[in-house]
């Protein structure tokens, strides 16, 4: 095993070794990604030091985005019952912080490249990512995360991410590039806007990114929209005129579905004379800040049903995207080189024949050079001109071969990319287009009956995973006891597990 190997098993075994203390039911989902990540081996999709374990995160995100003053920061300590953040109606923090829990009393901030170096964080390798769309950004890593530790144990077993505000950063382009980053990969996305704010149609470009993208997505169930601090709403003539200007901004970026939460942070709180009103205040926020907090507590089933989703993805990638795209271009690079050596064969027969011409060697349609006889008297001459001749048209055949798969590249990295698959494809392409592999082979190097096996097995381990994970989270019978000691959702079960399949 080569080490990049002997590292990726240490980081499998240190993850499955986390699991079977913590959610020995996701234990098995490691052993059938790690079938996943053998074929893609011999296939070339994988490099022997990457796994599509460690491309998913397996701690549940909780994300919290929103503009600089919605009050990100003081809704996340209330949460934790701990002062993690500093607040302001300013921008007080301008990098992502992820949160994650800690048994120290004392809270630690670590810089960005503790994020960037952790496969275990959903962070590993972000400066790689940043330095995309903004060359050379990718060496500040620390100037867009960092790391905070909590002992909260509302915090346990789950990690938060709190944003920047979108309209406080100078580096938008690499923040926004971020944001995305981190919709994709949550479990559970807040949205939080401002209520000081009395028009959010100046807030265009903001509600533009975190609404209008957002409501087609086939997880757009995940993302709560809040409208935050609304007890600063209760001196206005008509409070409930606020909250209509919020829901009528987001309605006109297409949002007509989905929960819109109105709260406010209890312990910093404007104070309402009016009883009245206050009560009917307190009650709107205490309703809609239990069912919050209630989704941020279920987003560990969530997460369980992802990863299984995602395993029976990517399995379902290889065999339905992966394996026809490396045939289709397998096709293709057959055609061109064919035709590059029916070309290059027909130069060297065309050039041949003009130099024997000028030379005089033809006398009609017979070839009779001075030195034919002597050469064909002469086997050592004949084999060696022979054995020549076919190097030469050897040498060329490769040449061709090279330059024809390197016209192929793009049109797979494309491919890559509008499919969201998770592997090499060019790789691939490459293995299966190795000196030894023939140009007729039509099925992909590593592309064989154990392949096809294993995947089918990973796909029927998927479906045992998701009835394993109903089978302790539901009831639907209503007999017996529930399978799970912790009080559970249901209905946030059966949206994680459809959720999943959608993934």
């Amino acid at each position: 095993m080569t080490t990049g190997g002997t590292l990726i098993e240490g980081r499998l075994k240190h993850l499955e070794s986390h699991l079977e203390q913590e959610n020995p039911v996701l234990l098995n989902t490691v052993r059938s990604f790690r079938k996943l990540d053998m074929a893609s081996y011999r296939m070339g999709l994988l490099d022997q030091n990457e796994s599509y374990a460690t491309q998913i995160p397996w701690w549940p995100l909780i994300s919290v985005l929103g503009t600089f003053s919605a009050g990100k920061s003081t809704f996340i300590n209330h949460y934790l019952g701990f002062k993690l953040g500093r607040t302001g109606n300013q921008a007080v923090d301008d990098r992502f912080t992820v949160i994650c829990y800690s048994r120290e009393q004392t809270s630690h901030a670590l810089p960005g490249v503790a994020l960037d170096a952790d496969p275990r964080f959903p962070f590993y390798q972000m400066s790689e990512k940043i330095d995309k769309v903004a060359l050379g950004e990718g060496r500040r890593i620390d100037a867009y995360l960092q790391l905070k530790t909590c002992p909260s144990e509302h915090l346990r077993g789950k990690i938060l991410i709190d944003s920047p505000g979108f309209d406080a950063d100078a580096q938008r382009t690499s923040t926004l590039r971020i944001t995305d980053y981190i919709m994709d990969l949550s479990d559970l996305v807040l949205v939080m806007f401002d209520a000081r704010h009395p028009e959010p149609g100046a807030m265009k470009d903001t509600l533009d990114h975190l609404v209008s993208k957002t409501i087609n997505r086939p997880d757009s169930g995940k993302f709560l929209y809040i409208l935050n601090q609304i007890d600063t709403a209760a001196g206005e003539d008509n409070p409930e005129e606020v909250v209509a200007a919020w829901q009528r901004a987001l309605g006109d970026r297409g949002l007509t579905a989905g929960r819109f939460y109105s709260i406010y942070n209890p312990d910093s709180a404007i104070p309402i004379d009016d009883d009245k009103l206050r009560e009917r205040f307190e009650r709107k926020r205490d309703t809609d800040l239990s069912e919050i907090h209630a989704r941020m507590h279920e987003v560990e089933i969530e997460r369980a049903y992802r990863i299984i989703g995602a395993l029976e993805k990517t399995a379902r990638d290889i065999e339905e995207h992966s394996v026809p795209a490396l045939k289709e271009a397998l096709g293709r690079w057959k055609r061109r080189v064919l035709w590059g050596d029916g070309i290059v064969l027909a130069l060297l027969l065309t050039l041949l024949l003009g130099l024997t011409i000028k030379q005089g060697y033809w006398q009609g349609l017979s070839f009779n050079p001075p030195w034919l006889q002597e050469f064909l008297s002469s086997p050592g001459l004949l084999y060696g001109s022979l054995a020549g001749s076919v190097i030469v048209l050897a040498v060329l055949h490769y040449l061709i071969r090279n330059a024809a798969a390197r016209t192929i590249f793009p049109a797979l990295r494309r491919y890559t990319e509008q499919q969201g698959i998770k592997g090499n494809l060019v790789e691939a392409f490459r293995h299966s287009t190795r000196p030894w592999r023939s140009i007729f082979n039509k099925n992909p190097a590593g592309w064989s009956r154990r392949a096809r096996t294993h995947l089918k097995q990973v796909i029927e381990d998927a479906d045992s995973y998701v009835q394993t994970l109903n089978d302790r989270f539901t009831n639907p019978s209503g007999d017996g006891t529930p399978a799970s000691d912790e009080p559970v959702n249901q209905g946030e079960a059966e949206e994680g597990g459809k959720e999943a399949a959608k993934a």
